[in-house]
């Protein structure tokens, strides 16, 4: 015989019914959470009862550990990392880290880059990468000189080149010059950025977006100009990126467009 009034509420745990438990998540580097209050970032870093956030612009806030975020839009506890769970090492460019690798011995292929500054920016972000895949990066000192170094260079099977220039775009002489030598073993991807200078996120040097810089200037030195940098010769122009190239620590300072081409470039110079 059923009973038409139901359990009585008295009994068992009746406060626990329908009550939706909210799971505790470690709080583990290079999770991305989102708070309550609409900021979203990846963890940087927990100190005793609090996780610091970084955002897409930089922007590290800390919050005290508990309740108040959200992974995937789903309400969680956050609470501090696993100390047995220690992360895995990555390089710069967000690879894990191959402990004790020696450097291999550099493949016949090549990557072709522009100019010094795209090279060092290459080698603090992938240079462990390449390393371990024995890839040599060469500056041009130019576009125009990339015809006469792939000439010289004889691309074929096995002696892949990949090319990186700076704005690629349809019409500009760069495009021009792609076009010349694409080929079978020949891969030439770019940026938009006018220099590789504006693939670093502005933000990581206090700016909210590159400074416009009229046609008729040259691009860096009117960079220079506009932050109030000193930008009378090469000397100053050179100091000037190495100030840029340290707030750099890896992939997340750089941007998308050129993150994507690097890494195609990588992967067409070692199949």
């Amino acid at each position: 015989m059923t009973d038409r009034y139901g359990e009585d509420v008295l009994a068992g745990n009746w406060r626990a019914a329908g009550r939706r438990l909210v799971p505790e998540v470690p709080a583990d580097r290079d999770l991305v959470v989102e708070r309550v209050d609409g900021f979203v970032g990846a963890i940087v870093g927990v100190a005793k009862q609090t996780v610091e956030l970084e955002d897409r612009n930089g922007r590290v806030r800390a919050f005290p550990l508990g309740a108040g975020f959200l992974v995937d839009g789903e309400p969680v506890i956050l609470v501090p990392p696993r100390a047995a769970s220690a992360p895995a090492a990555r390089t710069a460019s967000g690879s894990r880290a191959v402990p004790q690798q020696r450097a291999r011995v550099a493949r016949a292929s090549r990557l072709y880059v522009e100019g010094r500054h795209d090279a060092e920016l290459i080698e603090k972000v992938w240079g462990a990468d390449l390393r371990v895949e024995g890839v040599v990066v060469e500056p041009l000192d130019g576009a125009d000189r990339l015809p006469g170094a792939l000439a010289e260079f004889g691309p074929a099977e096995g002696r892949r080149a990949g090319v990186l220039l700076d704005h690629l775009v349809p019409g500009s002489k760069e495009s021009r010059i792609a076009a010349q030598v694409v080929g079978a073993h020949v891969l030439v991807v770019g940026h938009p950025f006018v220099d590789v200078w504006q693939a670093v996120k502005p933000a990581r040097v206090g700016l909210e977006a590159w400074p416009v810089v009229p046609r008729d200037i040259e691009w860096k030195h009117g960079v220079c100009a506009a932050l109030g940098w000193p930008h009378d010769d090469a000397a100053d122009v050179a100091a000037a990126w190495q100030r840029i190239l340290g707030t750099v620590r890896g992939y997340g300072d750089l941007e998308a467009e050129l993150l994507a081409r690097v890494e195609e470039l990588i992967d067409f110079v070692t199949a």
